[in-house]
């Protein structure tokens, strides 16, 4: 660049020099009378006034406007660096709102407003500033005059919509995050959380219209969204009647094979209907994905007129999918002892208790009991279940996630915290269980008195008032409420 630059400067003087040479070589002589003078004088000389001329004139326009632009260029220049200051504050305090620095982010922007002469931005930082020293009233306030500026209205829609969630104000979170949707439906934040909030509230076909849009805008993994999909569809068929049920049941198992709640509502479904064919395959293809005690509920509604004998028979076919598995051996050794066949219930169950080793559930101690009362079994044997389910591990259950609630029916949303797909199942702690099971849990120190109520409660809940077996048919599209004790127990432990 350094070599044309210079290039170009020597053609310049090249040709200011050739024409010095032509005018050289060309002399003539000029007179003219200005002023009652008379002036001669040769052409070269007077060229060479005219330059000196020319350049004193730019000369002295270039002074004039430097006298002129002065004041306004160093207004320019103060209003400049007064800029820079109020930005450089802005910065410093956003950076203080990020540390958690309350004093340094207030002191930052009240200098920033002072500079900038009130910024949409210094409204954002004066919101943060307000949230981090407490006061939500004055933070709302800011953004609700972020509202009124179009550069920043979305801000601060974004932070009311924040502190109505932050407060569980779930009915003005949605109508900001509706508002917030409707006025940029490309942006990834503003369609999640429009979705959660219509997801905890129960608002299925508008998420599942809402999911597609997530999906576009690839701001859901798509194993996700599929799996929101199939619950949301698995908890109409729970509510919905047949006609409309069956097809997003047999929907909702398609899209998640293993969801459990999805496939045993469309057995249920399909058994309503008549297709007895069509439900047991549906819970035998369940059983080999994962064993049960839903699948086997339905399984035994499908027939659930049968005698114990034959519910046994029809029972082979479906535990022989998984035939080691703890809830096969389970749901055998129930239905052998429905039908009364002692050794083949006590020989099921027993290899249920080599898998659960020292700490056995709840329910097996119970069918254990069983076995033992109605087989005429040792009384020692019956008593030491009995002492063993005061001990035992509780049952699994469908579990909070989030609160910790149990509740005995699947639903999409905790009956609880509305959290959605939190329902999980699980064995509670034994603290949040202790009150589930009835005192036996309670009374677990040595002593011979403490023996005996143990045992007095380990026959209250082996008895009617205790959890049914898991093969008896739940009520179809049930809501259960959640049971209160349980909440009240799991509340202690989360």
């Amino acid at each position: 660049m350094t070599f044309w630059r210079w290039l170009w400067f020597l053609i310049k003087v090249g040709a200011v020099a050739a024409a010095a040479l032509w005018i050289a070589d060309r002399p003539g002589q000029v007179s003219f009378v200005w002023l009652g003078y008379r002036v001669e004088t040769s052409i070269g000389v007077l060229l060479a006034a005219l330059v000196v001329l020319l350049a004193i004139t730019l000369l002295l326009h270039r002074l004039w406007r430097l006298v002129w632009r002065t004041p306004r260029d160093l207004a320019r220049l103060n209003q400049e660096r007064k800029r820079q200051q109020g930005y450089r504050a802005l910065s410093q305090g956003m950076a203080a709102v990020a540390a958690g620095d309350a004093a340094e982010a207030h002191r930052q922007a009240k200098l920033a407003n002072k500079l900038l002469k009130d910024p949409p931005l210094i409204l954002l930082l004066a919101a943060q500033t307000a949230q981090l020293g407490g006061d939500e009233n004055a933070a709302r306030r800011y953004f609700t005059a972020m509202l009124e500026k179009p550069e920043t209205s979305f801000l601060g829609l974004r932070g009311l919509l924040m502190q109505a969630l932050k407060a569980g104000d779930k009915a003005e979170a949605l109508a900001l995050a509706r508002r917030a949707y409707d006025e940029r439906p490309s942006t990834p934040w503003a369609v999640t959380t429009l979705l959660d909030l219509q997801l905890e509230g129960g608002k299925w076909r508008e998420a599942r219209l809402l999911l597609q849009q997530a999906v576009k805008l690839k701001a859901l993994p798509e194993a996700k969204a599929k799996r929101i999909r199939a619950v949301i569809l698995a908890e109409q068929a729970r509510v919905e009647p047949i006609a409309s049920g069956l097809d997003a049941a047999r929907e909702a198992v398609k899209l998640a094979p293993d969801l459990v709640p999805a496939r045993a509502r469309l057995a249920e479904l399909l058994t309503q209907a008549g297709r007895t064919k069509e439900a047991t395959k549906t819970i035998e293809q369940g059983w080999a994905l994962m064993p049960h005690p839903l699948l086997a509920a339905a399984y035994t509604g499908i027939f659930p007129g049968e005698d114990a004998l034959a519910r046994y028979r029809r029972f082979l076919r479906l535990v022989q999918i998984a035939p080691r598995h703890r809830e096969s051996l389970l749901a055998e050794g129930e239905c052998a002892i429905a039908a009364e066949l002692w050794s083949e219930a006590r020989k099921q169950l027993d290899a249920a208790a080599s898998i659960e080793g020292e700490r056995p559930s709840t329910r097996l101690c119970r069918l254990m009991i069983r076995l033992e009362e109605s087989h005429g079994g040792e009384a020692a044997a019956a008593r030491r279940w009995l002492l063993a389910m005061a001990e035992a591990d509780p049952d699994p259950a469908w579990l909070c996630g989030r609160c910790g609630t149990l509740t005995q029916t699947w639903q999409a949303d905790c009956p609880h915290c509305r959290a959605f797909d939190s329902l999980a199942w699980q064995a509670p702690q034994r603290a949040v269980t202790a009150t589930l099971i009835g005192p036996a849990a309670a009374l677990s120190a040595p002593g011979h008195g403490d023996h005996e109520r143990s045992e007095a409660g380990a026959k209250e809940a082996a008895g009617h008032g205790g959890p049914q077996p898991a093969i008896l048919p739940p009520t179809p599209g049930a809501r259960a409420a959640p049971l209160s004790a349980p909440v009240d127990a799991a509340r202690r432990v989360n």
